[in-house]
């Protein structure tokens, strides 16, 4: 493992320095004989990418080239042509895969916001065939940024690839990839219960209940449905202003062909000012399907008077479309005023 640190007696930090690199000639990157604006790279970062490029030009694939990438990788994980020759040298010397997804361990979580270690990532886990212990490290990773996009986006993937893997489809593989959804559901559940605003998580949620084709039609679709209503409504009056909670809504009833104007009754109380004197009564407590904004809600909620106004716009009729240019010059003279047209 590389170590770019240098201390007395240690290993020289340039790669120009140590033996087993003398029969490499460097090869310096071409900057034009007088260059506008010349990059000024540190002399480790010089010193490695001259190597670089020289074993590129070479073609050379060995444990010595996992070496050098691997430094180039720690100070710029951004490098593409590093994170690439790295993995065609991986399996062309037939390195152990187990211990470069070990490294990738600690360098996804150092640079979580690297889009090159999360391909690498998932270059390696198409041969290692482990998706449900990377789905606990991706667990992990998303415990350090809850939002991250190359982390929920390689979530997904994963899903995917792994439940149309053919070697997935039989077996203990099989029982496997359907014990990963189930668990997805929980992960999801427990993501939104930290943070209900999170909309990578409400993204997420969307994908594991509509869009893994996982889910089959008729009564099971309805219970389905029904279940995500009231969980989103359930959101919706513990953060009235959540636009994440509000936009999945709208998800929830475009994919399924319900009309907005089902879930006016619901919508009403929030596109109103909150009025404290009004009592909360026991039909309001229990209304899973109409549950009220709860105590101290910042109303009118922007995003439920956008939807109300959507939904009597899409009703179609002479006096809904003239309730909807109400609520539009609403908008846009008192409420959201940032985006009036």
């Amino acid at each position: 493992m590389f170590d770019d640190k240098s201390d007395a007696g240690s290993e020289p930090k340039l790669f120009s320095e140590r033996p087993e690199w003398a029969d490499v000639v460097p090869l310096e990157q071409y900057e034009n004989m007088n260059p506008i604006a010349p990059i000024v790279y540190t002399p480790e970062y010089k010193d490695a990418t001259d190597y670089f490029r020289a074993i590129a030009k070479s073609g050379e694939k060995s444990p010595r080239v996992l070496e050098l990438t691997e430094a180039i990788i720690r100070m710029n994980p951004g490098h593409y042509s590093a994170w690439q020759y790295r993995y065609d040298t991986l399996l062309a010397i037939k390195a152990p895969l187990d211990a470069e997804v070990t490294l990738m361990n600690e360098l996804a979580v150092k640079y979580l916001k690297s889009y090159q270690v999360w391909h690498h990532r998932r270059l390696l886990l198409t041969h290692t065939r482990t998706p449900t212990a990377e789905l606990a490290f991706i667990t992990r990773s998303l415990a350090e940024d809850a939002k991250n996009y190359h982390t929920w986006s390689y979530r997904q993937w994963l899903l995917a690839y792994f439940s149309e893997a053919e070697d997935f489809k039989k077996g203990e593989r099989k029982e496997e990839v359907e014990e990963m959804w189930i668990r997805e559901m929980d992960f999801v559940e427990e993501m939104l219960g930290r943070d209900v605003r999170n909309n990578s998580a409400w993204h997420h949620r969307f994908f594991v209940v509509f869009e893994s084709g996982r889910l089959r039609g008729g009564e099971e679709r309805e219970r389905v449905v029904k279940r995500e209503l009231i969980f989103t409504k359930q959101s919706i009056s513990l953060a009235p202003n959540n636009a994440s909670a509000w936009n999945y809504l709208r998800g929830i009833l475009e994919h399924s062909n319900i009309p907005f104007s089902t879930l006016i009754e619901f919508v009403k109380p929030y596109t109103e000012p909150a009025n404290p004197s009004t009592p909360t009564t026991a039909a309001d407590v229990v209304d899973l399907d109409n549950p009220r904004p709860g105590e101290g809600a910042d109303l009118p909620c922007v995003a439920a008077v956008e939807f109300l106004a959507d939904a009597y716009e899409r009703r179609g009729d002479k006096e809904s479309v003239f309730e909807a240019v109400g609520l539009w010059k609403r908008l846009g003279a008192e409420l959201d005023t940032v985006r009036k047209k």
